[in-house]
């Protein structure tokens, strides 16, 4: 059996040799498969990615890369780009540019690549570096065959394989190997290479063949999410000198604690006096966390700083204290000694920021994360700070932080926990309003919008905007009413109970149309749904809600004198697996009309025959935002 497979593996090495050593194929775009230009903005025709482990604080990675690129979008796709510092060393990069024919047109050397720094517009000083191709083609398709070798120091980031690393982008043939020279042992983690034509040549050396490109489907989970995956970390690693072990996460969150962030958290003497005045008096250790809090922000301000261990390593607490910024890491270990200083336990907590909800992989221990915030434990409840923001009201992470598994770095190692869940009840926006239309159609409203949760974070900040912008807002706001006029803006920001109150006065002419003697409205005039999510003849991805929210309506519309409504809508409701939309609208006395309505969405990950169903729900919600008052002139 074992004679079979090693047989096997060679003949198919053997196949992939014969295949890929007819360069000139490669190279000539009119040799791309036709099924493959299907969904592509360029093809991988050739990728093969060796990673040597020369010992536990060296490799050697190797690359080599042809890509046919059709149109401008793929141009980046060319993948010809290198970091450096002074633990990452390039050997050698070099690249050669093919017409369509396969007849090289251009050779770029080492000199020619441009050598930038790798997050200038927005760090203070870093010691990251790139090289990247710079290609301006004069016609599509062309190919470029890009290679490198670049010696690396720092093996707490080891290179993964991911063949598929964007949309529109088809595969012909992307080869991964890992050559454990010096024995190193690795973890090691497969995902989703089912249904890929995916092939193990041998231990830790993949090939992967004619895979189409994925089309970009709405609300589509992040693409590594269901891409084929393969994540590997040395279980001793380095980090610029720094020996680490990484047998789970709680030795790597050890780790962490120990050599990075020990010897890091001293503060002046006189800070520490002036927090413990500060609080002085506040039993209750979240109160004091609050005015903690609120110092800091008050104090520093967030600048990017990618130096230190790896860029992992933060900023001395005393320097923070001294120049008044830092990063998030810097930022975050400063409000830990500052608590620390007034009895507050916390935690430094390593986290996947963004809009997109991302998880920490609480199943492989690795270097991860891309944003650094703050844990202070409560009882049964975790409250974590964002302490980049100079606005963010105590413990409010959502839109950011939300929802995710994220790891706490503790002095006895590391834990994987969850953030705060923003439920449909915790993000809710209601919007009050009071109407009144004259004989014309025009109208003059007061409206007041209330947000919480995740909601809150959409609308917080207009109050911090120029009059000017604050105009625009509220226009683009509402941009389906035509001839908008904003008269007043009041704004309260309620930190304190992480509230947003909007009050806004504004008129509009004609808002309702003529047609003979009647006036033609819509009741909904300030929380239209108007966009329905594109239709596909089949959906090929399942999808995914992030946020759950709850939007509740309720407009009181005076009628003008000399007229009655003669026809409306009916009251609707809709429940689905999606959430609940309902509206319904009554006569009240004096002439008024009174319109209400709740939309609520679930947050959820959904398969993709359910799609149509969503969709739908959507399409019937704009319908019926659309609906219409008729009103008729009494005798």
């Amino acid at each position: 059996m074992i004679k079979l497979k090693s047989t096997l593996s060679l003949v198919l090495v053997f196949i992939s040799f014969i295949t890929y050593s007819q360069t000139e194929d490669a190279y000539s775009a009119l040799l791309v498969p036709l099924e493959l230009k299907t969904k592509a903005n360029a093809v991988v025709r050739y990728e093969k990615k060796t990673v040597e482990i020369l010992s536990s604080d060296k490799i050697k990675v190797t690359k080599k890369r042809i890509t046919t690129v059709f149109n401008e979008y793929g141009n980046r796709h060319i993948n010809a780009v290198e970091g450096y510092d002074d633990n990452s060393t390039i050997e050698d990069i070099e690249a050669h540019i093919y017409n369509d024919f396969g007849e090289e047109i251009k050779k770029v050397k080492e000199r020619d690549f441009i050598d930038a720094s790798a997050v200038s517009d927005i760090s203070i000083y870093d010691d990251n570096r790139v090289k990247y191709l710079k290609y301006i083609p004069l016609k599509y398709p062309y190919t470029v065959e890009y290679t490198s070798e670049v010696i690396h120091k720092n093996t707490a980031f080891f290179p993964n394989w991911q063949p598929i690393d964007d949309y529109y982008v088809s595969v012909q043939h992307a080869e991964y190997e890992i050559l454990n020279t010096a024995g190193v042992e690795l973890k090691l983690k497969k995902e989703n290479f089912d249904n890929y034509n995916i092939q193990e040549i041998s231990e830790n050396h993949f090939v992967a063949e004619n895979i189409h490109g994925v089309k970009y489907e709405a609300y589509t989970p992040e693409l590594k999410t269901f891409v084929p995956r393969y994540k590997v970390a040395l279980k001793t690693f380095k980090m610029i000198d720094v020996q680490g072990a990484n047998n789970n996460w709680s030795d790597f969150g050890k780790w962490m604690y120990d050599k990075l962030l020990t010897g890091t958290d001293e503060i002046p003497e006189s800070t520490k006096n002036h927090v413990r005045q500060l609080t002085d008096g506040v039993d209750d250790k979240i109160e004091r966390a609050k005015l903690i809090y609120k110092y800091m922000q008050d104090k520093t301000r967030y600048i990017s700083i990618q130096v230190g261990i790896g860029g992992w390593k933060p900023m001395l607490a005393n320097d923070v204290d001294k120049l008044g910024y830092a990063d998030c890491k810097g930022l975050t270990n400063y409000t830990k000694a500052l608590l620390e200083a007034v009895d507050v336990p916390s935690y430094y907590t390593v986290v996947y920021g963004g809009r997109g909800i991302r998880n920490i992989d609480s199943k492989f221990s690795s270097i991860e994360g891309n944003h650094v915030i703050l844990c202070v434990p409560n009882a049964d409840e975790n409250i974590f700070l964002e302490c980049t923001s100079q606005t963010n009201p105590f413990g409010f992470t959502a839109g950011f932080t939300d929802d995710r598994d994220v790891l706490l770095v503790k002095p006895d190692g590391g834990e994987i926990v969850h953030t705060k869940i923003y439920e449909a009840d915790d993000s809710v926006q209601k919007t009050i309003a009071n109407i009144a239309m004259d004989n014309s159609g025009s109208i003059v409203a007061e409206v007041d919008i209330t947000t919480t949760g995740y909601q809150y974070s959409i609308h917080e900040g207009i109050e911090n905007e120029t009059e000017r912008d604050q105009q625009l807002h509220y226009k683009d706001y509402w941009d389906y009413i035509n001839n908008i006029t904003i008269d007043n803006i009041s704004i309260d920001n309620d930190k304190d109970n992480i509230v947003y109150k909007e009050n806004v006065k504004l008129s509009s002419a004609n808002y309702a149309s003529k047609s003979g003697s009647r006036l033609i409205f819509q009741p909904n005039m300030f929380n239209k749904v108007t966009s329905i999510p594109p239709r596909y003849i089949e959906r090929k991805l399942e999808f995914t809600i992030n946020r759950s929210f709850k939007d509740i309506d309720e407009f009181i519309i005076q009628l003008p004198d000399g007229y009655e409504v003669e026809a409306m809508t009916e009251s609707k409701e809709l429940k689905t697996k999606f959430g609940i939309y309902k509206f319904q609208i009554e006569k009240l006395e004096g002439n008024k009309l009174k319109y209400v309505r709740t939309y609520i969405l679930n947050k959820g990950n959904y398969e993709k025959e359910d799609y149509k169903a969503f969709r739908n729900f959507r399409k019937q919600i704009v319908k019926h935002d659309k609906s219409k008052v008729v009103l008729a002139k009494t005798l």
